[in-house]
């Protein structure tokens, strides 16, 4: 009986680097994220995690590598905001990802909008779609919210869920999850854990950056350290408990590479 063929990761970065003048942000990036995987990308300020997103999601070019997104190789002359997201790049920032004062149907599908013929805007259609989302993709159940409630009234943890559920619906290869978790109460920070849990469920890959360690443990598959802007270390989750990671994290903060440098 024949094999089927092994598919691509859903992301792959080769010797990828970054240089501001003499600065070097990035230094010989190596990362892989296989489709259906979640990778905790964690570190302390200044580790590089901002550069490497900003490489991903076509905000900065790198200054040398490779970038593969779902085995195909990207042209990084051209790699902009609008080709990541053709390549099916999506990022849900902490706070930045939806129109406060929109109602969430629209926020679906800003800069994505639905037209009829002459241009009208398929008001009807985008609603469908958005609700399909909300009810189906991420199970969202907010009493009282429906694809016309404005994001102004959605807690945290909701606002999360709906940013997730747009980036699920655009067919991402890949989802980066930036600080998702931040100055939310423990029953939002559950929402967006479960939120990130159906990112696995439908076959997504993930990028999931945050400081706090035992919301990155629960949903991670797979934890890749960052410190001065190198990949110092790759643990498979079964590999290591919360306990250890939390302790492997504080040497480095506390100079762990310096003393091994000496």
């Amino acid at each position: 009986m024949a094999k089927s063929p092994v598919k691509a990761s859903a992301l792959r970065m080769v010797n990828v680097e970054k240089y501001f003048g003499s600065v070097c942000a990035l230094k010989k990036i190596n990362l892989e994220v296989g489709h259906n995987e979640i990778v905790g990308l964690i570190g302390d300020n200044g580790a590089g995690k901002s550069t490497m997103v900003k490489i991903l999601t076509g905000v900065f070019p790198p200054t040398s590598g490779e970038l593969y997104i779902a085995g195909r190789k990207v042209d990084l002359r051209s790699y902009n905001v609008k080709q990541a997201h053709a390549h099916g790049i999506e990022t849900v920032y902490q706070d930045k990802s939806l129109g406060e004062k929109q109602v969430l149907w629209r926020n679906f599908f800003i800069g994505r909008e639905m037209t009829l013929p002459f241009g009208f805007l398929d008001v009807k259609k985008e609603k469908e779609i958005a609700n399909e989302i909300m009810v189906n993709t991420i199970g969202f159940r907010g009493k009282g919210i429906t694809v016309d409630s404005r994001v102004s009234k959605l807690s945290g943890g909701e606002r999360q869920g709906v940013a997730i559920g747009r980036a699920m619906h655009f067919d991402a290869e890949l989802i980066i999850l930036d600080e998702p978790t931040v100055a939310l109460s423990l029953k939002e920070v559950a929402k967006v854990l479960n939120f990130v849990h159906k990112i696995k469920e439908a076959g997504k890959a993930c990028i999931f950056i945050t400081h706090a360690m035992a919301d990155v443990y629960e949903v991670s598959d797979r934890f890749v350290l960052m410190d001065r802007g190198e990949v110092v270390a790759d643990i498979a989750k079964k590999d290591i408990s919360l306990k250890a990671l939390d302790e492997f994290l504080l040497e480095y903060s506390h100079g762990m590479k310096d003393k091994a440098e000496r």
